[in-house]
């Protein structure tokens, strides 16, 4: 089998995959920045992980340096990502404890850097988002969740505010009727710049509480890492597996859509 090089980002909660054998500690320098993460094996694929927050949950959404992170990856040669993200529910059908592979986003955020493309060379892109989230790599997440009998369902709208407060309650009805299904703080601009950069991505969304205005009690911080402490085995399991769902030659759109990237 091709060798086959898949990221895993890890989101609130999860700092950590136990199941990467030979890992290493490893820091690239990117024109952007510094991106740590670590490489390993798992089974015949190379596997790297990057804590999007740190290791211990030290660097909060709206500072994550998401271009570092990306433009790191894209120089590692890396196929796929599977992002998680601890997400607040909008809809009281998507309970704490489903997977919701997301297959939309609304972007919310107002001030980071959302692209790679600043005019620098010369010209300016334009990327196609109609369908922002790897089908390939979705499609390789459902099935794994599904033959391990997780509850994953199958498309969502994630709508990326700025954090890191949570949102209000006025904020949560205006994007329920937006048509979001969860919101988060993360997946912009990260899927953004996975397209721009010609990589493979998708997201587990993994919800922890019901959001503002939908939960009666006050939304917290340890409310939601707790949550996902619970979470963390069968999510480890839903990663394995996906890992080993994922083609070797996609027939998706995500390459053509890098073809301008700058590189470093």
């Amino acid at each position: 089998m091709t060798e086959l090089r898949v990221a895993i980002i890890g989101g609130s909660g999860i700092y950590r995959q136990s199941f990467i054998e030979n890992s290493k500690e490893i820091t690239l320098d990117t024109r952007f920045g510094k991106a740590a993460l670590k490489e390993g094996i798992y089974q015949d694929r190379t596997v790297f992980f990057m804590a999007r927050h740190g290791g211990g949950h030290t660097v909060p959404p709206h500072l994550v340096n998401y271009r570092a992170n990306i433009a790191a990856l894209k120089a590692l040669e890396v196929d796929a990502i599977i992002a998680t993200a601890a997400v607040g529910s909008l809809r009281r059908e998507i309970s704490p404890g489903t997977r919701v592979i997301i297959d939309q986003f609304i972007d919310f955020t107002k001030q980071r850097p959302l692209t790679f493309y600043e005019g620098e060379e010369g010209f300016v892109v334009h990327t196609d988002f109609s369908e922002p989230y790897c089908n390939e790599v979705r499609a390789a997440i459902l099935k794994a969740g599904k033959s391990l009998g997780q509850n994953v369902i199958d498309g969502g709208c994630y709508i990326c505010t700025e954090g890191p407060r949570f949102e209000t309650p006025a904020e949560i009805r205006m994007f329920m009727n937006w048509g979001a299904n969860v919101v988060g703080m993360t997946s912009v601009p990260e899927t953004i710049l996975a397209r721009e950069a010609g990589l493979c991505y998708a997201t587990i969304a993994l919800p922890t509480n019901y959001a503002a205005g939908i939960s009666t009690d006050p939304l917290t911080q340890d409310e939601v890492l707790a949550a996902m402490e619970k979470e963390i085995p069968e999510v480890e399991e839903l990663l394995k597996a996906s890992i080993t769902e994922i083609k070797s030659s996609p027939a998706c759109y995500c390459r053509e859509a890098g073809k301008n990237y700058p590189g470093e």
